[in-house]
């Protein structure tokens, strides 16, 4: 399928999502949103793939909204509106739950929308001198695409809330800080570092990482005791463990 807004790219097991409106430091529209979902659903329906890579070309990730694209459309109750809160919603729906073990690799500028998309992620991999933010209140709008949900459920309520009620701009490097990122490294280490994140995650289990992806969600929604429950009485289809543990035995 071929695109206007995004690339992507394969290489075996994992495929990379790129965001490609680098003149518009690739500013989300309701367009890219549209070949972000199709791009997304054709690689969860190919068994080959097992990692998506999400990224953004040039010096950024993104820098959010492309709030041009709305053209005069009314903002109600600060909400960008259903022409991208529909397609973003069902698309950081994808990245958390579809089958695909999802790395955001965070170039440059993250900011908002942008950062919603990469906290939807399993994992965040940033530059050290990547900039990055939520500014909802700064322009007088809310969050829509899980923010407020997911921020806090990383980084914490009290750091939650000052990251969003000043809007600061902070570093990749305070990401994994605060506990956002997984890892961080200078800019031109970043390809790297992601590609054997991605190939060590490709060497794993596929049932193990399907059984650990749904545990960790329900570690997120439920208490301990809830959780430790869940975890005890869920089964999974891991079929290559006699396998695995062949030359140990």
């Amino acid at each position: 399928m071929s695109y206007e807004q995004i690339q992507v790219v394969g290489n075996g097991p994992t495929a990379t999502v790129m965001m490609d409106r680098p003149d518009a430091l690739n500013a989300i529209t309701p367009q890219m949103l549209a070949e972000l979902n199709a791009a997304v659903d054709e690689l969860i329906a190919d068994d080959g793939v097992r990692v998506l890579i999400l990224t953004g070309a040039g010096r950024a990730f993104s820098a959010g909204v492309d709030l041009k694209a709305l053209g005069d459309r009314e903002l109600t109750g600060g909400s960008v509106g259903d022409i991208l809160d529909v397609p973003a919603r069902s698309l950081t729906d994808k990245l958390a739950n579809g089958r695909l073990i999802t790395i955001a690799k965070v170039n440059g500028f993250c900011f908002t929308g942008a950062l919603e998309l990469a906290l939807a992620c399993d994992l965040m991999v940033t530059a050290n001198e990547a900039k990055m933010a939520d500014t909802h209140a700064k322009f007088g709008l809310r969050p829509t695409w899980g923010m407020s949900q997911r921020l806090p459920a990383l980084v914490g309520m009290a750091r939650a809330r000052e990251l969003s009620y000043s809007a600061r701009t902070f570093t990749g490097l305070e990401a994994v800080e605060m506990g956002m990122a997984c890892n961080s490294m200078p800019a031109d280490e970043l390809d790297a570092t992601v590609d054997a994140l991605a190939a060590s995650i490709c060497e794993s289990s596929a049932g193990s990482l399907i059984a650990y992806r749904d545990l960790f969600q329900a570690a997120e929604s439920l208490g301990i005791d809830a959780g430790l429950a869940y975890e005890y009485s869920h089964d999974y289809d891991i079929d290559d463990t006699d396998e695995r543990l062949g030359s140990f035995r």
